[in-house]
Parts: structure tokens; C-alpha cells; sequence
């Protein structure tokens, strides 16, 4: 087995590695990495129906989306993400969770396995873990509370149930709690990630460290900018959803109603107790065929003369409105 320290902090890059890993390599690889604040939704989710938008834009959180499925869940550097990729393996999460339990359990912790993919200590969850299968080839990954900001978490995955319907695959948030308010003696979250490492190379077998070779970084930057960084990943991918909101402006209420489909906006109604110049029917056909990214709708409002279609009503209050 090919034990890695991936010191990449890039939630970017990292979900690249661990694609590159599960693809490109014969070994088995267990692999241990940490994130700066991102929301890692899972592979069937709607991106936006899992995430605090305003939040998450405003303190520069990343979206990205992983191979996976389940449900969305947060990184910073106070949590530490564990990677198994095996070949022929018929390892569940029990087997796979396994010796992150021993771990603790050592520290004094009573650390338990829980429902379908949870680490749980004293009924609060710690760790969530999913996997997918592919030629023949398992990629196991679980994210370890070590001492998130739990706040941050909080508002990053907050978010309005009204405004979105579909049937992508929900979050279900459980109460959570970090390994560091359970541990006997004070450790850092890199001390922990130095234990759960030793203890692998002490029970796998053959076990030998390895470090990204410079074509490695190369293939995962290649990857990382070509599909991990990309809207269409991240957002694009998400199921058919719909979406509305109304906000209150000087110019009255206005109401939206969107459909998405493969991240473009497919349908567009709006309702309200504005005044306009125009048909606002017209206003609508504009935008289908756009992306439901701010970018994009941004860019098309800024060749239409929003009054003629909502007096009172900014291009700032429609953009609002629509993301």
C-alpha cells in the first residue's frame, strides 16, 4: 500500500488527486489531506440547493463537487480527510473506518460506528464517508471533525428550502461534534493526522510512503483546471431543479419561478405588482439558454434596459433575485 500526505490545501487540486489516484494507480493508496474552507457536495446533488450562496461568496468558499455520492459537507483545516483505493476490494465502510475507530479508541475516545456511513462519539456525529466503485477499483473517503469551526459550517450549509425543488440527493444534518473536545490530552489536528498515519503503516502490510512525482502534479493540475475548478462540474452537473424567490423593491414585489436543466436556465416566469413598459414575456425569453450562474445573468442584463420591463426595479434587484 502507498501511504501519501497530500499537503495541498486546494479543494480544487484535491478532488483532482483523488480522481488521478483512483485512476491512474495500480496500488492500493491510503491518503490523508485537508482543505481550506470549501463545500464538497456529493456526485448527484443540486450544488446550490445544499449551499449558503451569500455566505459562501462572501467568504470565498469553494464548491466543488465529488465523485461520490451523499450529502454535502464542509472543509477547513481543522478538518483531516482520509482516502482509501483498493483494488478488489470487497472492504465496507465498517472495514474501511475501521482503523480511524482504533485511533481513537487508543486516545480514549469512545468513537463508534453508526446508521449507514457515520463515526459517531456519544451520539453526535464526527465523520461522514462515502464511496463509489469503478473497473474494478474502490475509492473509500471520510472527513474527520478534528476542530472545525462549527459556526462557519453552520452558515455555510444553510439554506432556504423554499427556494429550490427537485429530487437530487438531500444533506441530512445530524448533530455534529469535533474529536478535540473528546480527547484526554490536547493534540493538533496535524499530530492527530501523524498518529492515524502511523498506525497504518503499523497494521497494513507492505505499506511504503509516497510523494507526487513531478509528472503526477502535472496530470492532477491538468485535471484540477480542466474539471474540478469548472462551473460545469461544480454547478452544471446538478439535476433538473426548479427555483423561485420574490423580493420587495421600490418598484413592488417581484416574483420568480426558474427552470434549470443541466445548469441553464430551460424555463422563466415572473410575477408581481410592478408596472412595465413592455411584456415582460420578452424579458423572460432573454434569458433562456442562459446559465443560472452570476457570471452569466449578469452579462445579459447588462444589454437589457430593466426599466422598460420593471419600473422602479434595478438590474442589482433582478440579479437578486435570480441567484
Amino acid at each position: 500500500m502507498l501511504c501519501i500526505f497530500n499537503t495541498s490545501n486546494d479543494a480544487y487540486f484535491n478532488m483532482a488527486v483523488e480522481e488521478y489516484v483512483f485512476t491512474h494507480f495500480d496500488d492500493d493508496i491510503f491518503m490523508l489531506w485537508r482543505n481550506e474552507p470549501a463545500i464538497i457536495v456529493g456526485r448527484f446533488q443540486n450544488s446550490l440547493a445544499e449551499i449558503n450562496l451569500d455566505f459562501v461568496k462572501e467568504k470565498g468558499i469553494k464548491v466543488v463537487r465529488r465523485l461520490t455520492g451523499g450529502g454535502a459537507v464542509f472543509h477547513d483545516l481543522q478538518n483531516l480527510n482520509f482516502t482509501f483505493c483498493e483494488s478488489n476490494s470487497i472492504g465496507n465502510f465498517r472495514t474501511f473506518t475501521q482503523p480511524i475507530l482504533e485511533v481513537l479508541n487508543g486516545l480514549g475516545v469512545d468513537a463508534r460506528f453508526e446508521g449507514r456511513n457515520d463515526l459517531m462519539i456519544d451520539g453526535r456525529k464526527f465523520s461522514g464517508n462515502a464511496q463509489c466503485v469503478s473497473n474494478g477499483r474502490i475509492l473509500h473517503h471520510g472527513t474527520l471533525l478534528f476542530d472545525t469551526a462549527m459556526t462557519d459550517m453552520s452558515n455555510a450549509l444553510k439554506v432556504n428550502p423554499l427556494k429550490f425543488e427537485d429530487k437530487a440527493v438531500k444533506s441530512v444534518r445530524k448533530r455534529v461534534t469535533n474529536i478535540s473536545e473528546h480527547l484526554k490530552q490536547p493534540l493538533s489536528v496535524l499530530q492527530f493526522s501523524d498518529l492515524i498515519m502511523k498506525h497504518i503503516m503499523d497494521t497494513k502490510p507492505n505499506c511504503q510512503m509516497y510523494e507526487f512525482s513531478a509528472d503526477d502534479i502535472v496530470a492532477i493540475t491538468k485535471l484540477r483546471d480542466e474539471k474540478y475548478s469548472t462551473w460545469d462540474w461544480n454547478f452544471g452537473h446538478s439535476p433538473k431543479y426548479s427555483y423561485s424567490k420574490m423580493i420587495r423593491t421600490k418598484g413592488g414585489n417581484v416574483e420568480i419561478h426558474l427552470n434549470i436543466e443541466k445548469g441553464v436556465i430551460a424555463g422563466i416566469k415572473i410575477y408581481g405588482d410592478f408596472f412595465a413598459k413592455k411584456d415582460v414575456s420578452e424579458f423572460e425569453g432573454l434569458f433562456v439558454g442562459v446559465l443560472h450562474e452570476e457570471k452569466a445573468i449578469s452579462e445579459k442584463l447588462a444589454k437589457v434596459n430593466t426599466e422598460d420591463y420593471f419600473l422602479g426595479v434595478t438590474n442589482e434587484d433582478i440579479l437578486k433575485l435570480m441567484i
